[in-house]
């Protein structure tokens, strides 16, 4: 039977268990404090519940087996024997904490609680032991509001109410300045409230407390908050959580006793300097939950902010210069920059935890190149290290320094990057107007993991209270979300929906915009300038661009878009949609004009119309991207979505057409489809109506003759024709794309490369790859609606439903934005095969949404495919990406 429970700290000793430091198995909380300890860091002793033990309990019920019990009271003697006091002693009472630990970094989505083991006997023995009634008094108020909220679940807000009440009452302004009596009162009132709300006392058997603290961690894996951190960052809901019980240390022992949290470079710029936060007489839970703004970390911080209580440089010295040793220590054992958490317990150090930290993209890129400069890491970690979805927080316009700004007021620059947005005062209503399209900005006194959501569909966050290190600013910067946090200024009126900074009062909806970088609060909207790819960016792509085997195209049909990409490293087109530029107003009215047309002649005498405004489309986007590959799609949707709706509409088309209004609306009618998707659609209209496709493929080849004539430059065309099934139809068209280049060419005195290829994005054209491969130069796995034809499933309306699958783990991710590997990744699988198999030369690519999508990615390099095409502004992800994948 594998071990239930790993210790760590004192005398502990696993031997030769290859499992005794493996994240998987004890989290990365587990596993980095044994770690810690082994390479001997002050490391409180203690013990973690492996996450297997999490998906047993979580799977087959609330209860825990008799062997985890034995288990577990084992590893309490092994903490007593460490630590030299017992479990529940009324004398000399062990407390410990009760925390998760995921696989994965997840900040503060689960449950913690501190200061278990305190009861109304054993809260004396602290106070005496301690010398301090205050202290234990402060600590036993803290663990029942911390207990109640978590393992009882009962309303916090109603002890942060009752503590409010007693400070007013006293004349307090800090939790501080709170006597041993004071909080003696007070926890007598938290024990009323609990019998109150709950219907029986606090518990004061502390096995109980222990073993109620454990089921909380376990279940708040599946909490909703943690549901949503897990959707939105690909975590598999099926890891589960560790548990890790671990000897309290105290930083709220007095003046000599602090708490902080601590990052071996800047997170936010990557900048090789020690970034952190610490609060004096406090606990771990006061700096990340944002309740009291804290000092800085080093005097360089304190002074460049203007800051007058004194950094722990200063306040400190002694147990600083041992915490600086610590910061080098592990970063150079886990050769990546650490978020540390520590305690001074009477001036003495302790780690209760690192990881790798949380960083802007910004961070990461400078904190990898420098890492390689340095020699700590080589180039392909560097690549492997930087996620690349993480890109495309540099990848979007910043604020313009030289445009006029209202500064309202100016909090902690949190996370870095701009954003304008309407003010918003709670999560929910966040998250409503965001899917309806809005930017907005969403404002509190301070974020809890309950707004997780929230914060995800903001564009940026601003909070009133909490520092660098709080929840906000942390959860922020892994998002990639714009935050200011601690604008003491801010003042938020709930129950008004207004927002009031100074003599300044703002409503909900009002427009604001936030400079992370600088941490000013603006009002309106303030203009913005394009991003540099430059620098560390630019090194890294360097690097990447070398590893990489799979080429990286676009998605692009204007020149605009051709230049972005270009500009981003785009390697060609790898799908130019052409019915986007049928709907530009100058021409629409000749498309509507041929559409509705009686016969072929009246169809040709519109298109006439069209040729010149298609080969000029064609030339702006062969000049920006000559000489490389352009795959061009001839017309694939279904004509009726040109057709007008409206009484204006008809009546301009009649005027031009010289055909009645009632008449074209029949004809209107003729053209309807009921499953327009499934209709006449793609090939099909260059089959029935291959003047159509006639017109498109003379723009595309004249345009292309005239781009090489004039600069020299010639490009390659890759005509793609859309949602072939069968080899047959790809013959014909074929033969007319064939037929229209030699007429060109002759016209024109020259030949240029080119390929007619297909979009493969039917199941059943999947299935016939290699008879359609004998008509085929080219493969274009057109995956957004491969997806939708295979899974039966309309990608406009899965809105409506998709994200409860996800939930419920019927997709891991929605289908539409990451491949379906086990279904249609088997289509595409088979596709290349029998593609290749027919034709070896064949050119494979991906041009569906999911060419910007690094699990995909991953998926067409195990595949073998020759390129993806991404959105612009997607390439460098996709860059990125393609080079993780090759490497892997």
């Amino acid at each position: 039977m594998s071990k239930l429970v790993y210790t760590f700290g004192g005398d502990a000793s696993h031997g030769d268990d290859p499992r005794a430091k493996d994240k998987n198995l004890l989290g990365g909380k587990g596993a980095n404090l044994a770690e810690m300890a082994s390479i001997g860091l002050p490391v409180p002793p203690g013990f973690t519940i492996t996450t297997e033990e999490c998906v047993r309990y979580l799977k087959e019920g609330s209860d825990f087996s008799a062997d985890l019990r034995a288990d577990i009271a084992k590893a309490l003697t092994h903490i007593e024997r460490t630590v030299g006091k017992n479990f529940g002693d009324e004398s000399d009472p062990l407390l410990v904490s009760v925390r998760s630990g995921a696989r994965v970094s997840m900040p503060g989505m689960m449950d913690t609680v501190l200061n278990l083991g305190l009861n109304d006997k054993t809260v004396e023995g602290l106070a005496k032991v301690a010398g301090d009634d205050r202290f234990a008094w402060d600590s036993y108020r803290r663990f029942i509001q911390m207990y109640s909220d978590v393992v009882l679940g009962l309303d916090h807000g109603l002890f942060e109410e009752a503590l409010e009440i007693a400070k007013e009452d006293n004349g307090f302004f800090a939790d501080t300045e709170m006597t041993a009596d004071d909080w003696r009162a007070l926890v007598k009132e938290f024990k009323a409230i609990v019998e109150r709300e709950q219907g029986e006392p606090f518990p004061q058997d502390v096995h109980a407390q222990l073993w109620g603290a454990i089921a909380a961690v376990f279940d708040s894996w599946d909490s909703d908050r943690a549901k949503v951190y897990r959707r939105l960052n690909d975590i598999p809901g099926d890891w589960g959580t560790a548990v890790n019980v671990q000897a309290m240390v105290f930083g709220n022992m007095g003046d000599t006793s602090a708490t902080g949290v601590a990052f071996t470079r800047d997170p936010a710029t990557g900048e090789k300097a020690y970034y952190g936060e610490f609060l004096v007489n406090a606990q771990g839970e006061d700096v990340v939950a944002g309740i009291r703004t804290p000092q800085y970390l080093t005097l360089r911080a304190r002074e460049a902010a203007g800051a007058d209580k004194p950094s722990m440089e200063e306040a400190m010295p002694d147990a600083y210069g041992e915490l600086a040793k610590v910061f080098e220590l592990l970063e150079a054992h886990y050769a990546d920059m650490q978020d540390i958490e520590f305690t001074v317990e009477r001036g003495k150090l302790w780690m209760l935890q690192t990881r790798s930290g949380k960083r802007t993209a910004a961070a990461a890129l400078k904190l990898a190149v420098d890492m390689v400069e340095e020699g700590l890491i080589d180039e392909k970690t560097a690549i492997l290290r930087v996620d690349p979805m993480a890109l495309d927080q540099l990848l979007h316009p910043t604020l313009d320094p030289d445009a006029a700004r209202d500064v309202l007021t100016t909090g902690l620059p949190a996370s870095p990057g701009a954003a304008s947005g309407i003010i918003v005062l709670d999560a929910d209503t966040a998250e409503h107007k965001a899917e309806r399209g809005e930017s907005v900005i969403l404002c509190r006194v301070e974020t809890s993991p309950e707004d997780i959501h929230g914060m995800h569909a903001a564009k940026g966050i601003l909070t009133a209270r909490g520092g660098m290190t709080s929840h906000a600013a942390v959860v922020a910067r892994g998002m990639g979300r714009c935050c200011v946090s601690g604008a003491s200024a801010v003042s938020i009126n709930l129950k008004d929906r207004t927002l009031r900074i100074g003599d300044r009062e703002l409503k909900e909806g009002d427009t604001i915009t936030l400079d992370g970088g600088t941490g000013q609060v603006m009002a309106g909207k303030v203009a913005t300038i394009e991003p540099k790819m430059a620098g560390d960016f630019a090194t890294l792509m360097e690097w990447a661009d070398r590893i990489r085997r799979m080429k990286v195209r676009t998605n692009a049909e204007t020149p605009e878009d051709c230049v972005t990409a270009r500009k981003f490293g785009a390697e060609g087109i790898g799908l130019c949609r052409t019915e986007h530029m049928f709907f530009d107003a100058s021409r629409i009215s000749a498309v509507r004009e041929m559409i509705l047309a009686e016969d072929e002649g009246g169809r040709r005498k519109a298109l006439a119309k069209l040729l010149p405004e298609q080969r000029k489309d064609f030339t702006e986007i062969f000049e920006a991207m000559a000489p490389l590959p352009c795959t061009i799609r001839l017309l694939d949707p279904p004509l009726h979505e040109f057709l007008p709706t409206g009484d204006q509409e008809f009546a301009e088309l009649a005027e031009i057409t010289g055909f009645g209004v009632d008449h074209l609306r029949r004809r209107a009618e003729e053209l309807h489809e009921f499953n327009p998707m499934l209709g006449h659609r793609g090939c099909r209209l260059g089959i029935t109506y291959p003047e159509i496709y006639e017109m498109q493929a003379r723009a595309i080849f004249e345009a292309a003759c005239d781009v090489a004539e004039k600069s020299g430059n010639a490009p390659v065309p890759e005509v793609m024709i859309p949602l072939v099934g069968t080899k047959r139809e790809l013959a014909i068209l074929r033969k007319l794309v064939n037929d229209i280049a030699a007429e060109v060419f002759a016209e024109r005195g020259r030949e240029l490369e080119y390929l007619v290829g297909t979009m493969i994005e039917l199941p059943r054209a999947a299935l016939m790859a290699g008879e359609i491969a004998e008509e085929a130069r080219f493969f274009s796995f057109g995956t957004n609606d491969l997806t939708q034809t295979t899974l039966g499933v309309s990608r406009d309306d899965a809105g409506r439903f998709l994200s409860t699958y996800v939930e419920k783990g019927i997709y891991g991710r929605d289908p539409f934005v990451s491949l379906d590997v086990e279904g249609v990744g088997q289509l595409v699988s088979l596709a290349v095969e029998r593609g290749r198999a027919t034709r070896l030369d064949i050119k494979l690519g991906i041009c569906g949404e999911h060419g910007g999508d690094p699990a995909s990615i991953l998926f067409c390099e195990k595949t073998g495919l020759d390129y993806v095409s991404a959105s612009p502004y997607r390439v460098p992800i996709a860059r990125l990406a393609a080079a993780q994948a090759s490497l892997s």
